[in-house]
């Protein structure tokens, strides 16, 4: 119960050693007569009656006289100065300073010949009023004119002289301790407050008579604040008692947390000095209109406090709000008594005090018949045991400093400050509901914190919250709320961007993509077409079949190598034509395998030289056919370069342009790979891919088979003008066909291969149809052009037999013959067409037989 009159008793310690000792012996000599008999009736325990005059406060004899002000009151209602006693911040504090000015007139070698007296007034817990009682420690000062007064009997009046006093002890709130220094400090009257806080006392010009000996609310507000960062709690409000302390106190706390930039303030609340009825009640409802803001920081005085926190349980918040109080709740039991669950796990503060045992031996010794110099005591025994009685001076300069009796030091600073030092309290209910202020830590300078004492409501040991935002996810930026800088939004790092900071999301490199969390980059996986994926194995099945039918055919004609049909079929050039089939296929493989620069080299190779082999020798032959029949139209000479050597070195020159050119690309551009991102770039980075290709553009890839496409598209205008030679010389027709689908595979490629250049299966589809196109224009071509024969010679030998030899003359006119029956057949009637034909062909020409006609032996 003493805990809080400690301070007054410091003070008075402090007051005395260093503002009264410089005038003890000024007034030793006058006072030596007296001094003896005022001691011995100042004894401890012999109380001295207070005058009836000064029913409202409290008077002791003395040499040297120090005023005292307590709150021994609340403040009344409206229209009443005085409210309900307190016995806490006002009894046991003015009880204090009559335990030490006990004990000071005790001591025979501290104030020797010299007795302190008190002059005690009660300030009710409110300014105005304080200031009314505090000009009774002036009256001395001021000098009475009585020339206009005249008694009865005419002489003039004699005025009481009234007491001067040295020094005032208080007052406890800021408000009261500013309005009396601003009227002491014009009387040079020292002053020392033991629980005045408010931070503008620390101007040393102002009040300059002014010290205390708790430290200003600049140290609390810091402590407050590091209490609040510990808890992690970055969104509080702040209510505060009408005046300088409540808000001296909010307005300091909300000047740190802005300096810091780690704590918002939600709601800052001011309770008015006089409130209305349902003022607390609307309090708490402007509270809630923020309910992520818990935290509230408490500057109030008692009484506010206490009317808050009946409010919070009237309006069924208990346990949602996290009070955090000042000093001016501290350890107090008055207000949370009736209220404890709306209290409980609140978290207060109280400048650091020693216990002084004598002084508690002392006041639980005081009693009616020991104390009447207390004029107020009747009523706190009333009070506190529930029964009814009846009828009822700074020195400028640093530092200052003095030791209690309690064995604690006591500095100032340069601005009349103690030091900050701050004992840290939790409210806790425990399970047998019984409730304590336990110390969970202490502040001087820095917080020191015990996690976990910590307790919450219905012993809940996990911190709770009081945030505006809760914590992005990783891979999430926050988007500060304009004007509210910790309430934010969180959005996720889209596509291939990754949380770089706590505010922004920054683009990985091209080659990488976010990672799992979004919290960095990593490499894209590179791929590339496997021999296992779907789209490898049909185009390499295909492949294969098509190089044994090759290999197979390529068999039989060397095997049957003079043979009719084979001779009939052109040896030289067909062995041309089987291996661009046969290159055809084998581009499969190379086009499916991982690439390097020995596969990216076969690629640009063999690419296009498969189709040109093969377009070039068909083009050798339907434009020998072309030639012959056009030169029998002329005459009957064979015309020039239709020999087998001329037709060889007419397709390798044709063969040498593709070579050359790839020639000049390996100079220009030699083959490498890279890996292209941007093909499976997909919308989600995890599908992302990089693809390991040769660099093979779509340029160079249609440059590469532009030539041999070319060579098709004029070998297939030559078959379309031999398409009238007759079915038995040559190849002239089945040529034609091949052409003509061939044409059709090519003209389908080109859409379907162009056509999916977005796609994300880019290189499978683009693969695929590269290779199955190539190797079905070398299908046609062996189906169309060297299946036939091949089934005549192994399964219809006997039609493959020497033929009787014609002329080139003869040739040529049946073929004449033949194109002119077939104008003739479209041009008359039928019946007619067959005398003429009749008339026109020699007699030695059979139509019912097959004839093989070789154009191989009719050299130029």
């Amino acid at each position: 119960m003493a805990r809080d009159s400690r301070h007054a008793w410091r003070s008075l310690c402090c007051l005395v050693l260093v503002l009264l000792l410089p005038m003890v012996s000024s007034t030793t000599t006058t006072s030596s007569s007296s001094s003896s008999s005022s001691s011995q009736k100042l004894a401890l325990g012999e109380p001295q009656l207070a005058q009836p005059e000064h029913a409202h406060s409290i008077r002791l004899d003395g040499d040297i006289i120090l005023g005292g002000l307590f709150p021994v009151h609340a403040r009344g209602e409206r229209g009443v100065p005085c409210g309900e006693l307190k016995k806490e911040k006002g009894i046991h504090r003015l009880e204090a300073m009559l335990f030490a000015i006990d004990l000071i007139n005790k001591d025979p070698d501290l104030l020797p010949n010299v007795t302190l007296g008190a002059r005690v007034l009660d300030t009710c817990s409110r300014d105005t009023y304080a200031l009314e009682q505090s000009l009774t420690f002036v009256q001395a000062l001021i000098e009475r004119d009585g020339s206009d007064v005249r008694c009865a009997n005419g002489d003039p009046p004699i005025f009481a002289k009234p007491d001067k006093v040295v020094g005032v002890i208080g007052a406890a709130a800021s408000s009261v301790s500013i309005m009396v220094a601003n009227i002491l400090r014009l009387f040079k009257i020292p002053q020392v407050s033991y629980a005045s806080t408010a931070p503008e006392l620390s101007d040393n010009v102002r009040y300059d008579f002014f010290s205390r000996v708790v430290p200003p609310d600049s140290y609390q507000a810091q402590a407050m604040m590091d209490i609040v960062t510990a808890m992690g709690w970055n969104y509080v409000s702040t209510l505060a008692s009408e005046g300088n302390y409540g808000e001296s106190g909010v307005e300091a706390f909300i000047h740190i947390s802005r300096e810091s930039g780690g704590v918002c303030i939600a709601q800052s609340v001011k309770v008015p000095r006089e409130p209305r009825p349902g003022e607390f009640d609307k309090t708490i409802q402007r509270l809630m209109e923020t309910p992520n803001a818990r935290a509230v920081i408490m500057f109030a005085n008692e009484d506010d406090i206490r009317r808050i926190l009946d409010a919070a349980k009237r309006n069924n918040q208990s346990g949602h709000f996290l009070w955090v109080g000042s000093d001016s709740w501290g350890s107090k039991i008055s207000p949370v008594v009736g209220q404890e669950k709306a209290a409980e796990g609140a978290i207060t503060i109280l400048p650091k005090r020693a216990s002084v045992d004598a002084f508690d031996r002392y006041f639980r010794s005081r009693s009616l018949s020991n104390n009447r110099r207390n004029v107020w005591f009747a009523e706190f025994w009333e009070e506190n045991f529930g029964c009814k009685l009846g009828m009822h001076g700074k020195k400028p300069g640093s530092p200052k400093k003095c030791t209690g009796s309690a064995g604690t030091p006591v500095t100032f600073n340069e601005n009349g400050d103690a030091p900050g030092r701050y004992d840290i309290f939790q409210y806790q209910i425990n399970n047998q509901s019984t409730t304590e202020y336990k110390v969970i830590g202490q502040w001087t300078n820095q917080l020191h914190l015990n996690m976990e004492a910590l307790q919450w409501a219905s012993g809940d040991w996990s911190l709770p919250g009081s945030v505006c935002s809760l914590p992005c996810r990783t891979g999430e930026r926050k988007k500060v709320v304009k004007g509210a800088p910790c309430c934010w939004h969180c959005e996720r790092c889209e596509g291939y961007h990754f949380q770089a900071s706590q505010f922004t999301c920054e683009l990985c490199s091209y080659e990488q993509r976010p990672d799992h969390n979004r919290t960095g980059c990593q490499p894209i996986p590179i791929i590339k077409l496997e021999w296992s994926s779907p789209w490898a194995v049909v185009p390499v099945f295909i492949s294969v079949l098509g190089i044994i039918a090759t290999t197979f055919v390529i068999l039989t004609f060397v095997r049957h190598n003079d043979t009719p049909i084979v001779r009939a079929a052109g040896r030289e050039m067909s062995y041309v034509l089987l291996t661009g089939i046969f290159l055809c296929y084998v581009i499969t493989f190379p086009m499916i395998a991982a690439p390097d620069v020995v596969v990216c080299s076969f690629r640009r190779i063999f690419l296009g030289l498969g189709m040109c082999f093969s377009n070039a020798a068909l083009l050798t032959k339907t434009n020998r056919i072309h030639r012959i029949f056009e030169q029998g139209k002329k005459a009957v000479t064979a015309p020039r370069f239709i020999s087998p050597t001329s037709q060889l070195f007419i397709t390798f020159f044709l063969i040498s342009l593709q070579l050359l050119g790839v020639l000049i690309w390996f100079a220009a551009d030699p083959p490498h790979t890279f890996v292209d991102f941007g093909e499976q770039r997909t919308q989600d980075p995890e599908r992302a891919r990089g693809v390991l290709k040769c660099d093979i553009s779509d340029l160079s890839l249609i440059c590469s088979l532009g030539y041999s496409i070319l060579l098709m598209v004029t070998c297939t205008v030559y078959a379309i003008k031999t398409r009238g030679v007759p079915e038995t010389f040559n190849e002239a027709k089945p040529i034609g066909f091949t052409m003509y689908t061939t044409c059709i595979i090519w003209l389908a490629f080109i859409p379907i291969f162009f056509g999916t250049a977005q796609s994300a299966e880019r290189m499978y589809i683009q693969t695929a149809t590269l290779t199955v196109s190539l190797s079905l224009s070398a299908s046609v071509s062996l189906g169309m052009l060297y299946m036939p024969k091949v089934y005549t010679i192994l399964l219809h030998p006997e039609l493959n037999v020497p033929k009787r030899k014609r002329s080139f003359k003869a040739i040529v006119t049946v073929a004449t013959m033949t194109s002119k029956l077939s104008q003739l057949a479209a041009e008359r009637p039928n019946g007619e067409v067959k005398t003429e034909l009749c008339e026109g062909v020699e007699p030695t020409v059979s139509s019912t037989k097959t004839t093989y006609v070789s154009y191989t032996n009719h050299a130029i």
